[in-house]
């Protein structure tokens, strides 16, 4: 069964593999944890795991913030959603979807949204059975500085 808990500074590093997966230009667990803490935390990004027994490191991430704007209101915004490989199809992913629809319920959120890139097929059948839509097109320019 998973064990779901949002993860603390001190515990960020226990989400590095599993989010290396989604995010491979983190070639080391000590630029992630900067990046999560020093940069992101400060934004408003939060961290929550999912453990497994079979691990000493979460298995599975997701990294969240909550913001506002006129057409959502207040919302949770899901920047990253992630499972090993090895432990997919164990439940984590599902229970992370209820942690974070929990935690948007609790902070009174009008909606919960996330991006998934266009090629992940798998990720959005796995959206559409939490009940999100496709609502929207992203759009982007891409790198600014490159």
């Amino acid at each position: 069964m998973p064990r779901v808990q949002e993860l603390s500074p001190e515990e960020t590093e226990a989400a590095y593999l599993a989010m290396r997966e989604l995010r491979p230009l983190f070639s080391s667990a000590g630029g992630f944890v900067h990046q999560v803490n020093e940069v992101q935390r400060p934004e408003g990004y939060r961290l929550v795991g999912s453990f497994d027994d079979d691990a000493d490191h979460a298995v599975a991430a997701a990294g969240f913030r909550t913001g506002h704007n006129l057409v959502s209101g207040l919302y949770l915004y899901v920047d990253d959603l992630v499972t090993l490989p090895d432990f997919r199809g164990r439940g984590h992913a599902d229970a992370l979807m209820r942690w974070l629809f929990e935690e948007a319920e609790r902070l009174e959120c009008d909606r919960l949204e996330l991006d998934s890139a266009t090629h992940r097929h798998d990720a959005h059948r796995f959206y559409l059975k939490h009940n999100l839509v496709i609502s929207a097109f992203h759009f982007s320019t891409g790198d600014l500085r490159g």
